[in-house]
């Protein structure tokens, strides 16, 4: 949750973190100031009154932990942990419960899994997630971009974006989270090939295909890591557009226009600001989830009767390879090399 705050910190217009230095710089001159403003040299007042016409420099990642510390304490790390919480199991069951059952329709019906229905499977999943749960990520966005030096309530901040806004508003960023339903598919793909390949390999040591062992676990979570990697790096654009998009009262409105926005006022590099603390929290979170699902999925499969058909996988190598459903998701388990 620490690195979540900082990101989205880091990832947000230099507009809103200059009003922001501007509001705590003032709220701490103010709160020291109890006898008399001559008390305090004159550089200090014009630090803090004349913020504005300095020169600004976009803090650091390690620069942003020390303001979150400094003004709000530990605490400040935590923002938006309700909505965090509240939205995790959520959408993870959907995106699971979507993925799985699109994928295991399209195999059902074309006799064989191609990264084409990993890709439309993954699409759907996406979809169905970000348009689920949208308010409650924009809802936790809203709290850690918070402008006020004291903490706002998330009952109260959902009463103001209601009021000014109605349902429309919980729904800003909407736009930029259907656009990172590509890096859902990127990850998915790649994941799904280096599963393939993983099972292959399985196959030629004589290890059981519906195995929960270690081997299997570890596999799994280097296959995940690798594919998170790739599509993390390749897509988070999309991450940096629909922050800005969330801020209140900001001249961001749509996707495209943000863009162009930051690209013709900043520089490319903007649109991946914040990219390593989103990979050190994305990349383990990723891995454990995927290697533990496959690994309960595997247990689940092993312990459970389940009736064979076989399943015709088409790799992006030239070698293709045939698998048995073994459950709903349709978890490939490899039978023989083609």
């Amino acid at each position: 949750m620490c690195t979540e705050v900082i990101k989205t910190r880091y990832q947000a217009s230099e507009s809103l973190l200059r009003d922001q230095e501007k509001l705590f710089a003032d709220k701490s001159f103010n709160s020291k100031n109890t006898t008399s403003i001559t008390n305090y040299p004159s550089s200090t007042i014009i630090k803090t009154t004349n913020i504005h016409s300095l020169p600004y420099k976009r803090p650091s990642i390690i620069e942003s932990f020390r303001h979150i510390i400094h003004y709000k304490g530990i605490k400040g790390l935590f923002t938006g942990l309700v909505p965090n919480l509240v939205g995790v199991a959520p959408s993870r069951a959907i995106y699971f419960f979507a993925y799985g059952n699109t994928k295991s329709f399209l195999v059902d019906s074309m006799k064989r899994e191609t990264p084409l229905i990993h890709v439309t499977s993954a699409a759907a999943a996406g979809i169905a997630m970000s348009t689920c749960t949208n308010p409650l990520w924009f809802i936790k966005t809203r709290l850690q971009l918070d402008l006020q030096c004291v903490d706002t309530r998330t009952i109260d901040l959902i009463r103001k974006v209601y009021r000014e806004d109605g349902i429309r508003g919980f729904y800003k960023g909407i736009s930029a989270s259907y656009v990172g339903v590509s890096e859902t598919i990127v990850h998915f793909v790649i994941y799904e090939q280096l599963k393939a390949q993983i099972q292959l390999i399985q196959t030629n040591l004589a290890y059981s295909l519906d195995d929960s062992g270690m081997f299997n676990f570890v596999s799994y979570l280097g296959a995940a890591s690798c594919s998170k990697l790739c599509a993390s790096t390749l897509c988070y654009p999309h991450e940096v557009i629909r922050t800005r998009l969330r801020e209140e009262g900001t001249k961001y409105k749509t996707f495209m226009q943000t863009f162009k926005t930051i690209l013709k006022e900043e520089s490319y590099g903007a649109l991946y600001r914040g990219l390593l603390t989103h990979l050190i929290r994305q990349i383990p979170n990723t891995a454990i989830m995927m290697a533990t699902y496959e690994i309960v999925v595997a247990f689940l499969s092993d312990t459970s009767p389940q009736s064979v058909t076989l399943t015709e996988v088409s790799t992006l190598t030239p070698k293709r390879v045939l698998i048995k459903s073994v459950d709903n998701e349709v978890n490939a388990t490899i039978e023989s090399e083609m």
